[in-house]
């Protein structure tokens, strides 16, 4: 038989499942048994022994020896095999459930014909074939539903599994992953020196699950690292690479207008970020403001506002959407900043809510890195600075399969719609309860730069806002006590 050379990859793994003292349950030899049937049941319970076990692959490996791991060589060419008449990857693959992006390699080791079975390890629920999951204990391999005890502790290590744990790319050497990285700003970041060495560098990337290690003493990138630190998305998987922020400036109020800049973040959200936000803050016009002293310039947005967006857009996406990352686009009138997923708070409540997040990770990470706003405190931030500009109230809402923020440039208030006065409305009486505050006819009228004299129009905002069922009276014996948010 005529063979290739191999990836080196593959050879090295090979070797590194040889050196286990025994099967496990996340791993198997065999010879030259390639019944169908027996291989979809295998993908089953190693995808889900692997999880229970912290793999996040398990293997099948065709012409090594039970007992002493011997290489013999195998006679198994998947690619020849059929089963009723399919080829047998595609037949096992319309039988396993969830979808399972399982992998035969041809291997040529050692002078002999190898195959290896890689399956990733179960990431929602537990893989089924046919409709039955199974299990690994010791060398058989029963139904997952007879064992009580792994069917618990599996959705137990299911249900905290993030993507960022997954892996962008693998076998890299120390080089590769330093000329990948930019961890210089980790370093800054954390307010650290560079260490000296680099086994050091590589320790704390690997200590903050930036880099894991590999077979053959190479690395793995994680999609953490890489989504962070990498110094071009570009160079990283598509599923990495399309996670890259967008933006694009309109010369109007519309996407139909002309594009007049545009910018696909090649860096990592970490390492780019600053250069994003100083990227847009330069092409935001200037709002002149008239202090009690001194005139100055403001920008159209406040820089907290606008931070504090960017960054939970990153934070808050769904990463196992692909093909989509963040967008920012700005308009003349509006900037809008979306982010894919649905959210897991409702829009009107992100303000009050617990904070929750999908990517817990990398959500910690940027926070420790001062990148943005403490955790449950950013869209507070936001409604304030909004205020303080007097802005009309920002708009979250739920578009398809994303998440929208639309941050509006200043307009008077006679110029709002009566849409935006009830949700500013309902935002500041929302910013005043978690202040410890209630929302009064005065506030309210401040927030909005109502003059004193126009009292009554504050009153009939707060009617309509109180007719949407958005706010209510805090003391309903003594309505003009304040107001709060209907949840409060």
């Amino acid at each position: 038989m005529n063979m290739t050379p191999s990836d080196p990859r593959m050879v090295a793994l090979v070797d590194d499942l040889r050196k286990l003292p025994a099967e496990s349950e996340w791993v198997e030899f065999k010879h030259n048994n390639y019944d169908a049937v027996l291989i979809g049941k295998l993908i089953s319970a190693i995808s889900n022994a692997a999880r229970l076990a912290g793999q996040h692959f398990g293997y099948v490996v065709w012409g090594l020896r039970d007992d002493d791991h011997e290489a013999v060589g195998t006679t198994f060419q998947p690619s020849r095999e059929k089963q009723q008449n399919q080829p047998l990857e595609l037949w096992l693959s319309q039988r396993l459930q969830p979808d399972v992006a399982i992998s035969f390699q041809p291997i040529e080791y050692r002078g002999v014909h190898l195959v290896l079975l890689e399956i990733p390890a179960a990431v929602t629920s537990p893989v089924e074939f046919e409709r039955t999951a199974y299990i690994r204990i010791g060398s058989a391999t029963p139904r997952l539903s007879d064992h009580s005890d792994r069917l618990r502790a599996l959705w137990g290590k299911l249900q905290p599994y993030v993507w960022e744990s997954g892996i962008a790319d693998r076998f890299m050497t120390d080089e590769d992953i330093l000329a990948r990285l930019d961890y210089d700003s980790y370093f800054e970041f954390m307010g650290q020196p560079l260490p000296e060495s680099r086994s050091a560098i590589l320790f704390r990337l690997e200590s903050e699950r930036l880099i894991k290690a590999d077979v053959g003493g190479r690395w793995s990138l994680t999609n953490l690292g890489a989504v962070l630190f990498a110094k071009r998305l570009e160079n990283c998987s598509p599923s990495i690479a399309r996670k890259g922020v967008r933006f694009v400036a309109y010369g109007g109020i519309n996407r139909a207008c002309t594009v007049t800049h545009r910018r696909d973040e090649q860096k990592g959200y970490a390492c780019g970020f600053e250069g994003l936000i100083d990227f847009i803050n330069g092409l935001l016009p200037r709002n002149e403001h008239i202090g009690k002293v001194f005139r100055e310039e403001r920008p159209l947005y406040p820089a907290i506002a606008l931070r504090e967006l960017i960054a939970n857009a990153l934070i808050h996406q769904d990463m196992t959407i692909t093909g989509a990352g963040p967008l920012i686009e700005l308009f003349s009138d509006r900037m809008e900043v979306t982010n894919p997923g649905q959210p897991l708070v409702q829009p009107d409540r992100f303000l009050d809510a617990p904070p929750r997040s999908r990517n817990e990770g990398l959500a910690a990470l940027m926070r420790r890195m001062r990148l943005c706003e403490e955790q449950g405190t950013g869209i507070d931030k936001v409604l304030a600075a909004v205020e303080l500009h007097q802005l009309p109230p920002p708009d979250f809402r739920v578009e398809g399969d994303a998440v929208r923020v639309v941050l509006y440039a200043p307009r008077r208030f006679a110029d709002m719609t009566l849409e935006e006065r009830i949700r500013a409305c309902y935002q500041h009486a929302a910013l005043k309860w978690v202040s410890g505050q209630r929302m009064t006819n005065t506030t309210l009228r401040e927030r909005l730069g109502i003059e004193t004299q126009n009292a009554a129009q504050a009153s009939g905002v707060i009617k309509q806002t109180l007719n949407s069922g958005l706010i209510r009276p805090a003391d309903p014996e003594r309505p003009r006590s304040g107001y709060v948010p209907f949840w409060a």
